[in-house]
């Protein structure tokens, strides 16, 4: 692979670290990581309660943990496990999952602009979901148009395909960041130009359907939507955790890779694969979340002051994010906003932010 393009990273090299090691597996982790994790850790079970205690009926923090132990009355209990708890728990995993792909895709291509929503996975993922909730009539039920398998499958066929497109006329003789870049930014267009002709050439009924849900939206989520997403996070995050230390082997080049024993290609396809996975079952259980991706990753590495962006916190930021954006969502406005439009509002400025940051780094 070519050696990638950079627009910002290592603020220091890390040797010798403390860790856990799992097998042939290593984990490093540096005692600024550590604290900002657990901090990460409170401040989401936070978030989780008193996501759970907002709402029409407001319950207090202790009637949640109350109710959450088993010791509720039967109102709590249906508000609780019925209610709220499943739309919570959806932005907690979406977010784990957006944070994860967006840490994965940024340290393999060593680009903070590299994330799923640049590079056409998150619009590939949204074009076949898109298409399942017009064919299939917008349920989670099977979907005969898309093998059968529903939105989630069809969103994960979405993501596959944009990524193994982008991928295949990125190559050339390795992948390069920015052609990487340019080239999802084409592909990402041309999807959501036949997204948009999904969108016209249905009902009136399926498409103000899938236009609500293109925005980014945890409403109507429900334990049976959130199966999936849970599975595909109980299998895919710890993996991508588990390719930290081969991320870092991979980053020093394919000669010295290979030379300390790692399987670049195979890696470089596993990861690959991961960011997909988790970019796929996300949008299929909220839609596209905009921006999630790309923020977390990167405020993880500051946060750390860390040579690429934590993986782990990467994930445990991004579901944060999104509860936190979903509990304003519900009950800092007259109404229900959807919360990809909160997102895009941080996210949108943080951007330009970074763009304008390189510029003058350049320019000095």
């Amino acid at each position: 692979m070519n050696t990638p393009a950079t627009t910002n990273q290592p603020t220091d090299q890390p040797t010798d670290q403390p860790g856990i090691t799992l097998g042939p597996v290593g984990i490093p982790w540096r005692p600024r990581a550590l604290a900002v994790t657990v901090v990460a850790l409170i401040v989401l079970a936070g978030l989780i309660v008193a996501g759970t205690a907002a709402g029409s009926a407001s319950l207090s923090p202790a009637d949640v943990v109350r109710t959450l132990l088993g010791n509720g009355t039967y109102p709590q209990h249906l508000i609780v496990f019925d209610l709220r708890l499943p739309r919570i728990l959806t932005g907690v995993l979406v977010g784990i999952c957006l944070g994860t792909a967006g840490a994965l895709t940024q340290t393999f291509t060593n680009n903070p602009l590299a994330t799923p929503d640049v590079i056409g996975v998150t619009a590939g993922a949204s074009t076949g979901a898109v298409a399942a909730i017009l064919v299939g009539g917008g349920s989670y039920a099977v979907s005969d148009a898309v093998l059968g398998s529903g939105i989630p499958v069809a969103a994960t066929i979405g993501a596959l395909t944009a990524s193994a497109l982008v991928y295949g006329l990125g190559w050339r003789d390795g992948i390069d960041s920015y052609r990487l870049i340019l080239v999802g930014i084409g592909v990402s267009s041309v999807l959501t130009a036949l997204t948009s002709y999904l969108l016209v050439r249905a009902q009136i009924t399926d498409a103000t359907r899938a236009a609500a849900w293109l925005v980014g939206s945890l409403s109507g989520t429900s334990w049976t939507s959130l199966t999936p997403l849970a599975v595909v996070t109980a299998v895919a995050a710890p993996l991508a955790v588990a390719c930290s230390a081969p991320l870092a082997v991979a980053q020093l080049g394919d000669e010295t890779a290979t030379g300390v024993g790692l399987a670049v290609q195979r890696h470089r396809l596993l990861v690959i694969a991961l960011a997909v996975l988790l970019t796929g079952a996300a949008v299929a259980a909220a839609g596209p979340v905009g921006f999630v991706a790309f923020v977390v990753p990167q405020i993880a590495l500051r946060t750390t002051a860390a040579s690429r962006p934590p993986i782990l916190l990467s994930g445990l930021l991004g579901a944060c994010l999104v509860t936190a954006a979903d509990l304003a969502a519900r009950t800092a406005f007259p109404y229900q906003v959807p919360v990809g439009l909160l997102t895009t509002l941080v996210g949108a400025p943080y951007l330009i932010w970074l763009l304008v940051r390189h510029r003058k780094e350049i320019a000095r």
